[in-house]
């Protein structure tokens, strides 16, 4: 028997079932009382700088740590704005620079990065500083031996090319639609080949097999040249 989950909103004093047209915001400033809140109660709170983005000043993106980001979306001029909205991307562009802004999306003001491309200009939504937590613990940065450190970059080296995002594909879905297809059509369901994960992972033998592997794929077969004949070792004469 398979069970459907479903989530129902209960009042918390009694007990009965409640839908979204009962349910409003609302906030406690005491104990057990809350003043309630509208709509129309957060657009009063929105200045007319809230309704618009605010870019406060420009900077370099290498200066933004990614650990900041957290929403992508694109950025469309309103009508009769094409031509601002063009100074502004293209001026950016040749500039090498992106916006940093601020506005208020639904219901808190939101930190932003204007970031200029070639076909328009995307706003990247950022945390706060305090909204960010800091490392649990740095990684030790022990004295690498020379030997190990020059085998790493030439693996980086190696496999380095540019970025095309169209390469790459969710490959577990895949895997998982057919392996649902094949229930549906009453298949047997096989495992997809592959290792069993290791828990331990020595760095070293992985970066000498992905050397060896790359130099593999970069080998072509050679014609042998005149030389001695390899023979099998000969067992005991009877």
């Amino acid at each position: 028997m398979i069970f459907v989950w479903t989530i129902n909103k209960v009042c918390a004093s009694c007990g009965k079932e409640v839908g979204s047209q009962d349910i409003v915001k609302g906030f406690e400033f005491e104990p057990g009382r809350y003043v309630t809140m509208t709509d129309e109660d957060f657009e009063k709170a929105k200045t007319p700088k809230d309704r618009t983005i605010q870019i406060l000043h420009f900077a370099d993106i290498h200066e933004i740590c990614p650990i900041y980001y957290d929403k992508t979306y694109h950025a469309v001029p309103e009508a009769g704005g094409d031509k601002t909205y063009e100074l502004l991307r293209k001026a950016m562009l040749e500039e090498g620079k992106v916006a940093i802004a601020k506005s208020v999306i639904g219901q808190s003001e939101k930190l932003l990065c204007l970031i200029p491309t070639e076909q328009g200009i995307l706003v990247e939504t950022l945390f706060f500083h305090d909204e960010v937590k800091a490392m649990p613990k740095e990684p030790a940065h022990p004295k690498l031996p020379e030997a190990e450190l020059t085998m790493a970059k030439a693996l980086v080296k190696g496999m380095s090319q540019a970025f095309d995002p169209t390469l790459y594909h969710d490959q577990y879905q895949v895997r998982l639609r057919e392996i649902i297809e094949a229930k549906i059509n009453g298949k047997e369901i096989t495992e997809a080949p592959g290792q069993q994960p290791s828990n331990v992972i020595n760095i070293m033998d992985a970066l000498e097999a992905s050397l060896k592997q790359m130099g593999d794929k970069g080998k072509t077969p050679s014609k042998r040249g005149p030389g001695r004949k390899k023979t099998a070792k000969a067992g005991n004469a009877s």
